[in-house]
C-alpha cells in the first residue's frame, strides 16, 4: 500500500487511504514532542521481539484485552488557591479528552497516575473528586462532586494510582466529561512549612479495536531466500517513514521490512509454491490455453504484525499494534 503514495497522481487521497488502513482519521500533527513514558518503550520492545508468537490483542502488563495503549495527557489547570474554609488547600482541575477514542474501540482499562514532587520531605493529603456538574465561582458545591479517593502522600516523591475505567467509559457520552477535581493540603500531623507540590497527571487508557485484532497461530520467523528466481516468492521491501514524510509524528520504528510478493506460478506447481487445488487446476488449463486462462496470482498467504509508537493530535503518546503488515510467505492463488 505504501507504493500507492509514490505512484498516484493524487498523493493526498492515497495518504488518506493509508491513514484509514492504520485506523487514523487524519494525519497526526502534534504541537510538541513530550517524553515517551518508559513503560511504552518496554512494551514496544517486548512486542517487537514476540510478534511471531504472542497475542497482540492482550496487554500483559495490565492483564486486559487490548491492542491500543495511550498515555492521555491532562489538559486541566490550577483552578483555585487557598480559601477561607481551607486556607492551605490548593485545588486543580484535571481533564482528559476521551474523544481521541474511536467509537469502535472497546475500553478495557483507564488508570489515573498522579506524581507529586516537593522540595522537602513532608506529608500531604490528596482528595480526588469527580465533577458531576458545573458550578459558578463562590456557589456551594454540594452535590456537584463525588469523592473518589482520599489518601496521604509522602513527599518529596509520592504517587497515587486509581482505576477509573468505569468513570472513563461514562465520559465517552456527549457532555458527560466534566473532569476531576484534585484538592491537596498538608497532613494534620505534618507540622512542616507548607508549599504546594508539583503535580503531574496522566491517564493510561487501554482499548481494543476488534477490526484490527484476531487470533493467529504461532509460527517461527520466515527468512526470505536470497537466490535469484522468477518463481513466486517474497521480495524484500523496506518502508522508511521519513520517505513518506511521517517522521514528525511516528516515534518508533523509523521504518520496517514490509516485503511484497512477486513471481510466476508455473506449471506444474511445486509444493513450495503453496498452491491451492484451484490454482493447480488453473495452471494446468493455462498450459493448454495460455491466452484464454491466466496463470494464478502470486499473493501473500502469511503476514505478521508490527507495532507503532506515535504522537496523536492531542500530543498523547500512543502504542498501537497492526495486523498483516509484513509479508512472511507467498503462494499461488
Amino acid at each position: 500500500i505504501f507504493f500507492i503514495i509514490y505512484n498516484s497522481c493524487n498523493p493526498a487521497a492515497q495518504e488518506r487511504l493509508l491513514l484509514n488502513t492504520l485506523g487514523l482519521p487524519v494525519r497526526p500533527r502534534p504541537r510538541s514532542h513530550g517524553p515517551v513514558p518508559p513503560l511504552l518503550w518496554k512494551m514496544l520492545r517486548r512486542a517487537e521481539s514476540q510478534h511471531k508468537a504472542s497475542d497482540l490483542c492482550v496487554v500483559s502488563e495490565f492483564g486486559v484485552r487490548g491492542n491500543i495503549v495511550r498515555f492521555v495527557q491532562d489538559q486541566g489547570r490550577v483552578s483555585s488557591g487557598p480559601s477561607s474554609h481551607c486556607p492551605e488547600c490548593v485545588e486543580r482541575h484535571l481533564f482528559f479528552n476521551m474523544s481521541v477514542l474511536e467509537s469502535v474501540e472497546q475500553l478495557s482499562l483507564a488508570r489515573l497516575e498522579l506524581a507529586f514532587r516537593g522540595d522537602r520531605p513532608s506529608a500531604l493529603s490528596a482528595s480526588l473528586f469527580r465533577v458531576l456538574r458545573a458550578t459558578l465561582k463562590g456557589v456551594g458545591r454540594d452535590g456537584a462532586r463525588k469523592l473518589l479517593v482520599s489518601q496521604s502522600v509522602q513527599l518529596p516523591c509520592g504517587s497515587l494510582r486509581l482505576d477509573l475505567t468505569g468513570v472513563a467509559e461514562s465520559w465517552r457520552r456527549p457532555g458527560a466529561n466534566l473532569g476531576l477535581a484534585l484538592v491537596v493540603q498538608p497532613s494534620p500531623a505534618s507540622g512542616a512549612p507548607w508549599r504546594a507540590p508539583e503535580v503531574r497527571a496522566s491517564l493510561v487508557v487501554v482499548t481494543l479495536n476488534p477490526l484490527h485484532c484476531r487470533s493467529r497461530r504461532k509460527r517461527s520467523a520466515y527468512y526470505l531466500p536470497v537466490t535469484p528466481s522468477n518463481v513466486c516468492k517474497p521480495r524484500r521491501l523496506y518502508i522508511d517513514f521519513k520517505d513518506v514524510g511521517w517522521q514528525d509524528w511516528i516515534i518508533a520504528p523509523q521504518g520496517y521490512v514490509a516485503n511484497y510478493c512477486h513471481g510466476e506460478c508455473p506449471f506444474p506447481l511445486s509444493e513450495s509454491l503453496n498452491g491451492t487445488n484451484h490454482a493447480i487446476l488453473q495452471t494446468l488449463v493455462h498450459s493448454f490455453d495460455p491466452k484464454g486462462t491466466p496463470q494464478p496470482c502470486c499473493v501473500p498467504i502469511k503476514l505478521s504484525p508490527i507495532s507503532m509508537l506515535y504522537y496523536d493530535n492531542n500530543d498523547n503518546v500512543v502504542l498501537r499494534h497492526y495486523e498483516d503488515m509484513v509479508v512472511d510467505e507467498c503462494g499461488c492463488r
